[in-house]
């Protein structure tokens, strides 16, 4: 029987192909890209007698996600392999950007170009041992080993069920995970499937550019945005201490939450990234005389943790401070000036402002503005989130001057296994075979640090913080959701184990060539072999 991608050689045409299938996200070759791949799949000997376990489901804007379920008659457990084939862009890549699809070609290209690397990307490049290219690294090499553990499984009759998942928009809001989460609860009741692990491809992310450690994941950082909208008070630029401006408002709560090492938390010697500022503006759209009064900013928090209720007393209470040192500052330049300070600055959660606008304006009122918001898709669900509550608050004017707390998407709920006992045995096995096969060694991190589409599996929100969530996302059911409830159900250990690479997301993106090639195939192989075949024990 033909076998496809059974060798170095044969792997590395393999992703060389699925990065010239530019994926990059929102583009039509982002949805074209999983109806190639079911076609390559399709040619399979196992899917030319299963067809119908090649599936296609529905994102939305034309993507979809794919399914290839390999069965075996005699086996029940189920591993889930995930991944992920959207990019991001590759105009970063200035003149080479025709190449950045042909990692072949690029990488040859940059031996004429080398005053475009750094110090550490040009060492990597002379070695060889590097191909560069969109997608290489994050992620196309990972959904290229699972489809060769498909065929090695397929071809082979291994004793045991492998699930391949791969999904397109995990780069921006995870789309495609979401919509796959409930899907995958249809596919097990359906095959009688029992998932066991959710084992992801991924590639190790180096912390500092000269690290090299080799790394497995036994669990994924979570990320929640918390987010304000500032409403002081307007006026005449030459009337200016008349009024009171939403950009002055919004910088002491910036100031408060860049870098607040109240929000960092330590689990398991790993310590979560410092909060940051991502955006920060204010809602006047052309240039007046009148002063802005309208403001957004919205915070990147990183969680191993913590969950959305947890984030929002901490966001609450940062605000309030942040709040009533603006409100000393001014009234003591009031005092100065000798006049009248505006009223006393508000701070609210957004459900408290729903909550007063349905009982002021009616449901009707709130839900128009609401789905008039959300049905316009010329602006994202962040944008559409300030909209919604920039509009409520526009209707309850007597409000303000206000801050109102949100969270704008996405949410990424923190994952981790590290207790598992499968997932501690599925480590050693890694480590005692790269060291015996390959001389290397392989270190466990607890969180993989990149984001990861584990998020949604596995949750363990016992304290129903998740609720918090839903009350405080203004698109939360409209345009942006997440399924915790679908989530809960799919109870299986999570692991990340992927090939080395460097500078994700960068014009430098590149992939190690052995770790990809020769050393993952191994380790995943054996890893599945000895633990999961023929029978799943200690679960």
């Amino acid at each position: 029987m033909e076998r496809f991608w059974d060798t170095p050689e044969k792997m590395e045409d393999l992703l060389c192909e699925l990065v010239s299938w530019e994926s990059i996200y929102l583009t039509q070759g982002e949805a074209e890209f999983p109806v190639k791949l079911k076609g390559l799949l399709g040619e399979l000997e196992y899917f030319k007698q299963h067809p119908d376990h090649l599936e296609l489901g529905e994102v939305n804007w034309g993507r979809t996600f794919l399914t290839a379920l390999y069965k075996h008659e005699d086996a029940v457990d189920t591993v889930v392999l995930i991944s992920h084939f959207d990019t991001v862009s590759t105009e970063d890549y200035g003149v080479l950007r025709p190449l950045a699809s042909n990692p072949r070609l690029l990488t040859r290209a940059l031996h004429d170009r080398k005053e475009m690397l750094t110090e550490e990307a040009l060492a990597d490049l002379e070695s060889g041992n590097y191909l560069f290219g969109r997608g290489t690294m994050d992620m196309k090499a990972g959904l290229a080993l699972h489809m060769a553990l498909l065929e090695k499984a397929s071809t082979e009759q291994w004793p045991i069920n492998l699930l391949l998942l791969t999904v397109p928009d995990e780069e921006v809001n995870s789309n495609g995970m979401r919509h796959a989460v409930p899907f995958l609860l249809e596919l097990a009741e359906t095959h009688q499937l029992d998932y066991s692990l959710f084992l992801n491809g991924e590639p190790v992310f180096a912390q500092d550019p000269k690290e090299s450690d080799f790394k497995v994941y036994s669990g994924s950082i979570g990320k929640i945005m918390p987010s304000a909208l500032f409403y002081g008070k307007e006026t005449h630029v030459g009337e200016p201490l008349s009024g009171l401006t939403s950009n002055y408002m919004a910088s002491y709560l910036t100031q408060e939450m860049s870098w607040n090492p109240k929000f960092r938390e330590t689990l398991y010697g790993e310590t979560s990234p410092l909060p940051v500022t991502v955006l920060q503006r204010d809602v006047k759209m052309e240039y007046s005389a009148q002063t802005p009064y309208r403001a957004v900013s919205m915070y990147n928090v990183f969680l191993l943790e913590r969950n959305a209720e947890e984030t929002m007393q901490l966001f609450e209470e940062t605000a309030r401070e942040a709040l009533a040192k603006m409100s000393r500052d001014y009234v003591e330049m009031c005092m100065r000036e000798g006049i009248e300070p505006v009223n006393e600055v508000k701070v609210f959660r957004f459900e408290e402002l729903k909550e007063y606008a349905l009982e002021k304006l009616g449901q009707k009122t709130v839900e128009q503005i609401m789905s008039n918001v959300t049905e316009d898709v010329d602006h994202d669900v962040r944008e559409q989130s300030h909209a919604i509550t920039d509009q409520l608050l526009i209707q309850c004017h007597e409000l303000t001057p206000a801050v109102i707390l949100l969270f704008a998407p996405p949410y990424y709920p923190p994952v981790n296994s590290s207790n598992s006992k499968l997932v501690q045995k599925c480590i050693q096995q890694v480590q005692e075979t790269a060291l015996e096969r390959f001389g290397l060694e392989v270190k466990q991190g607890h969180y993989f640090n990149g984001i990861s589409d584990l998020s949604y599996v596995n949750f363990q929100d016992q304290n129903e913080g998740w609720q918090t969530y839903e009350q405080n996302t203004p698109v939360y059911g409209r345009s942006y959701s997440v399924p915790f409830d679908a989530m809960k159900k799919l109870q299986a250990p999570v692991l990340n184990v992927g090939p080395f690479g460097r500078d994700a997301h960068q014009r430098t993106e590149r992939l190690n060539r052995k770790s990809a090639f020769e050393e993952l195939p191994v380790l995943l192989e054996d890893l599945l072999l000895t633990q999961f075949t023929p029978v799943l024990s200690n679960k």
